[in-house]
């Protein structure tokens, strides 16, 4: 919608939030006085923030953009996605994982998630490497979210996407890079809010257009029915039984969205740095558990409504264009699919509302994940790069320059992924970041919360079989990815080194457990040494 611009409503809206987001900013940088507040708030955030925060922080463009895209495609299967966001993503990482990490953090005085590992198995290598698995991957997370937000102020405003991701960018890393985790989860809060509001009033919207719930779902099941035999058969080939049904079991539509979708990013939220942080800016438990419900009814109403209104752009587009959704998008990209409906089916007003509802999602999730990459940069390795350069036997103090600068630093590397990245990646891109989470940190991190003999060697065991793991069978099997980076095609003459279905069966699902069977055997292994060792220490 060129017009937009023009429009007096957007401007007012716009003005507004833009007002909103600079004063919280503001806020949180007069209040950070010292390292501590950049990287943990002071841990004294309120409850409600938490709530909000960790759930705004959680659902970005991926969920709205990316995964409501992946609904239209696959259906609404991908409810059992929302009920683990809520089920796992919520209630267990708070009740079971939450209340620990931040006892075990305010102990240790932990302050990045990479620190926390290093501290509890007093072993640099655990902080070293945690901390460079975070840098790698977690670029391409954050442009997958400014792709999602920048594409929709790219077709909403008529601007050059370029532009819309430069003026995105600058926009939210202002408030990051100096206000820190306060300035960050005071505007999650804030926009949190947007989201739940423009997500709601989306889903009525949607009924509206299609003559209701009961008529829109009765309109959907009948869809495939209608459709041309040349249309529906390369669906059904593939496991496809509907909108409104899972896919045929072992099929390929089975094995994505189980394994990649529901799994994937279901599972993948519990090791996520940037959300285990959140658990250590409460000054309690109490804290934590008053967050438990607006983080809960956050994420319903958020994924819920992306994951309905998916799969009903088809009736949509069906009725308007004799296509379904992904077929009416250019070259296939299902990260268009809610954008375009947005902006072909809403009326105007609730266009700019739901612009700012996604400039909320991107902004929310972004500035989390700058924050996270720039104090794991500033923090947990340049302070252990100082030591080594200069000779030095101490760590020097946590510095706000490093964080500022190291936040700054991941920001253009991010940036620049975001130029470069192919269509369709927000779906992609995320479940790929939380299945790494989930292989590489997920064992080991339970393991220091949870086990009173830990063991360092089966932490770092867990570690690097679990990230070698997930990156081998992304490079040589898992098509979608091997196919792009063309390792395997180079050095094997193929784009994936094993056939049908273990092409579709995500990495994660192969490196967890080898990932969590390396941290049993080298923990009993370790055991037993022990064991050895102190029965021959004793005397005869």
């Amino acid at each position: 919608m060129a017009g937009l611009m023009g429009s007096a409503v957007f401007w007012v809206f716009t003005i507004i939030y833009m007002a909103g987001v600079f004063f919280l900013g503001y806020l949180g940088y007069k209040r950070t006085k010292a390292s501590e507040d950049f990287m943990l708030a002071g841990r004294k955030i309120h409850p409600w923030v938490i709530g909000i925060s960790y759930g705004a922080t959680f659902i970005s463009t991926s969920a709205i953009i990316g995964f409501g895209g992946t609904a239209a495609v696959y259906g609404t299967g991908l409810i059992w996605l929302a009920f683990l966001n809520i089920a796992v993503g919520v209630l267990l990482a708070f009740i079971v994982f939450g209340k620990p990490t931040r006892a075990l953090g305010k102990k240790l005085r932990a302050a990045t998630f990479p620190d926390l590992l290093g501290k509890r198995f007093n072993s640099s290598f655990m902080q070293y490497s945690a901390a460079i698995l975070i840098l790698l991957i977690m670029p391409m997370y954050a442009a997958a979210v400014m792709i999602g937000g920048s594409r929709f102020m790219e077709a909403a405003l008529g601007i050059d996407y370029t532009l819309a991701l430069t003026v995105f960018v600058i926009f939210t890393s202002a408030y990051v890079i100096f206000g820190g985790l306060k300035a960050v989860m005071y505007t999650d809060a804030m926009q949190g809010v947007i989201m739940v509001m423009g997500m709601a009033i989306l889903l009525l919207l949607t009924f509206s257009l299609l003559g209701g719930p009961t008529q829109a779902f009765n309109d959907l099941a009948a869809l495939p029915s209608e459709m041309p035999s040349e249309m529906i058969d390369g669906l059904v080939s593939k496991g496809f039984t509907g909108w409104l049904s899972m896919p045929e079991v072992g099929s390929e539509f089975w094995l994505v969205l189980i394994t990649t979708i529901i799994m994937g990013v279901g599972l993948g939220v519990l090791a996520q740095p940037q959300l285990v942080v959140r658990f250590m800016t409460a000054d309690d438990n109490k804290a934590l558990n008053r967050a438990i419900p607006l983080g809960g009814l956050f994420i319903l109403i958020t994924t819920g409504v992306a994951y309905t209104v998916g799969p009903l752009t088809n009736l949509y587009f069906w009725n308007t264009q004799g296509k379904t959704s992904l077929a009416a998008m250019p070259n296939a990209n299902s990260d268009l699919i809610i954008p375009t409906f947005i902006n072909e089916a809403m009326p105007e007003l609730f266009v700019v509302v739901f612009m700012l509802v996604l400039l909320s999602a991107a902004m929310s999730t972004l500035s989390a994940i700058l924050h996270t990459m720039g104090t794991t940069a500033g923090f947990d390795l340049w302070r252990h790069f100082q030591r080594w350069r200069t000779g030095s036997k101490k760590l020097s103090s946590p510095s706000l320059r490093a964080n500022r600068v190291g936040t700054l630093f991941m920001l253009i590397v991010s940036f620049g992924f975001a130029l470069l990245m192919d269509e369709s990646i927000i779906m992609r891109a995320t479940a790929m970041f939380m299945g790494l989470c989930a292989a590489a940190f997920m064992p080991a991190f339970v393991h220091a919360l949870f086990s009173k003999r830990i063991s360092t060697k089966a932490a770092k065991a867990s570690l690097v079989v679990g990230a070698l793991a997930w990156f081998g069978w992304t490079a040589f099997v898992h098509i979608k990815e091997s196919s792009v980076l063309g390792i395997s095609q180079f050095l094997f003459g193929r784009p994936a080194l094993l056939g049908m279905p273990w092409q579709v069966v995500d990495p994660l699902i192969i490196a967890l457990p080898l990932s969590i069977l390396a941290l049993v055997v080298v923990w009993y292994a370790d055991g037993e040494s022990r064991l050895a060792k102190t029965k021959d220490a004793e005397p005869a």
